[in-house]
């Protein structure tokens, strides 16, 4: 093993170990609440109702599910349009000088 592969693995093991030792150390004790609970629950306790309700309710893993799956297309057509636009760029100098030899 070459010392640059051990400081890879070491590295990961170290970003692993910073996620995973306050979850086991806390044993699932700790409320985790997000924000959209902490709003609902301040609005619900001022008397706030809904103008409209959801057309659809997904179980608590389908809703995770469809926001990751909606992070990855965002980020995947965020990174085509980057791609083309640095494309366009890198390719237009090029067009430019070939059109000045004629």
């Amino acid at each position: 093993m070459t010392r640059r592969t051990l400081v890879t693995a070491l590295l990961v093991l170290a970003v692993v170990a910073l996620f995973a030792v306050p979850l086991l150390l806390d044993g699932g004790t700790s409320e985790y609440g997000g924000t959209d609970a902490a709003v609902t629950e301040e609005l619900e306790a001022d008397g706030y109702t809904p103008w409209v309700d959801s057309l659809f309710s997904p179980a608590g893993e389908v809703e995770s599910g469809l926001f990751a799956l909606q992070a990855a297309l965002g980020a995947g057509v965020l990174g085509y349009v980057l791609g083309l636009l640095r494309g366009r760029r890198s390719a237009t100098p090029a067009v430019a000088a070939g059109a000045g030899d004629r």
